[in-house]
C-alpha cells in the first residue's frame, strides 16, 4: 500500500517497497500511450520467452496474434488505455518462439499530474497449464457426450426394431389363440356330432333286437328278415365301436389343444411385457439423449468459460 499523508495511520509501507514486492512476485510490464514497452521485469520477461533487456522498444503488437492486432477490437482495446479505462481479462498472447499461451492480466492506466494518461502497466498471471487442462477436460466431456449420444441413438434405433418385432409377435400369438378357439368350437362340434351318431346306432341296435323279436315270433316266414336284423345288430355294433375309437382322438386332440392354448396365452403374456419393457427401454435411452445432449451444452458452455 501507498503511504497514506493522514498522519494517524498506522499504514506505514513505502510506495517503493509495496511496488518491489508486486515486481516480485507477479509479471508486470510498462508501455506508453502508443503501445511501446518502457521496461518489464524478469519475471514477464521469463514468461515471454525473453531477456529483460530485450523488452524496451518492442511494441505491444508483438505479443498479440495477427487475428487480433487486424482487429477493431485491437484499436478499442489501446482507445479505451488512453481514455483512462482499465481492462482486466484472460487473454492470449505469443511468446518469442511464437507459443500460445494464456495470461489472467490487468492493464491499468497511469496518470501524470495533470490527470492525463502517460503509461500503462500490465500485472499478468500465466494461466496456459491452467487452461490447457480444463481444455483437455472439455474435450474429453466432448468427445464422452458424443459417444454417450451415438451409443443412445444406436439403442432408440435396436429398442423400436425390438418393438415393432415383438408387436409382430403379438400379432400373430393373437391369431394363434383365435386358431385355437376355433380348434375347440371344431372340436366340440365333432363331439356333439358323434354323440349325435352314438344316439343313432343305439336307437339301431334297439330296432335291430325288435325286429328279431318280432321275426322269431313270425316263425318260419320271419327267418329273413331274422338275418337281415343280426346284419344291422352288427353294423350298428362296429358303428358304437368306430364311434368310442373317435371320441377317444377328440378327447386327445381337445386335451392337446387345451395344453397348447395354456402355453400360447403364457407367450403372449410373456410377449406383451417384453413389448412393455421395449417402451421403457425406449423412454429410458431417449432420457440418456436429452441428457448427453445437456451435457454437450454444457461441455461447451465450459469451453467457452476457459
Amino acid at each position: 500500500m501507498l503511504k497514506m499523508k493522514d498522519q494517524k495511520s498506522t499504514q506505514v509501507l513505502e510506495e517503493s517497497a509495496v511496488l518491489a514486492a508486486i515486481e516480485r512476485s507477479l509479471s508486470m510490464i510498462e508501455f506508453d500511450k502508443e503501445g511501446q514497452v518502457l521496461w518489464a521485469n524478469e519475471n514477464f520477461a521469463k514468461t515471454m520467452g525473453y531477456r529483460v533487456d530485450e523488452m524496451p522498444g518492442l511494441h505491444h503488437k508483438r505479443f498479440c496474434t495477427q487475428e487480433f492486432v487486424m482487429s477493431r477490437a485491437y484499436e478499442e482495446f489501446w482507445r479505451n488505455l488512453r481514455n483512462g479505462k482499465s481492462f482486466q481479462e484472460k487473454i492470449t498472447r505469443i511468446t518469442k518462439s511464437g507459443q500460445v499461451i494464456w495470461l489472467e492480466a490487468t492493464y491499468t492506466p497511469v496518470f501524470d499530474r495533470n490527470g492525463k494518461v502517460s503509461a500503462v502497466v500490465k500485472i499478468a498471471t500465466d494461466i496456459t497449464e491452467r487452461e490447457t487442462n480444463a481444455h483437455d477436460v472439455a474435450l474429453r466431456l466432448q468427445k464422452m457426450s458424443e459417444e454417450l449420444h451415438e451409443k443412445a441413438e444406436l439403442g432408440i434405433t435396436q429398442s423400436q426394431e425390438a418393438s415393432l418385432t415383438t408387436s409382430k409377435l403379438v400379432a400373430g400369438s393373437k391369431e394363434n389363440m383365435e386358431i385355437l378357439e376355433s380348434l375347440k368350437l371344431q372340436a366340440q362340434s365333432i363331439r356333439g356330432i358323434v354323440k349325435t351318431i352314438r344316439e343313432i346306432a343305439a336307437q339301431t341296435n334297439l330296432l335291430a333286437l325288435n325286429a328279431a323279436i318280432e321275426a322269431a315270433r313270425a316263425g318260419e316266414h320271419g327267418r329273413g328278415f331274422n338275418v337281415v336284423a343280426g346284419e344291422v345288430r352288427k353294423l350298428s355294433n362296429r358303428v358304437q365301436d368306430s364311434i368310442q375309437e373317435v371320441n377317444s382322438h377328440v378327447e386327445g386332440i381337445t386335451t392337446e389343444i387345451a395344453k397348447i392354448s395354456k402355453v400360447t396365452a403364457q407367450s403372449q403374456a410373456g410377449i406383451t411385457n417384453n413389448q412393455t419393457y421395449n417402451k421403457q427401454v425406449v423412454m429410458t435411452f431417449k432420457e440418456v439423449e436429452m441428457a448427453s445432449t445437456q451435457l454437450d451444452k454444457e461441455v461447451k458452455s465450459f469451453k467457452e468459460i476457459f
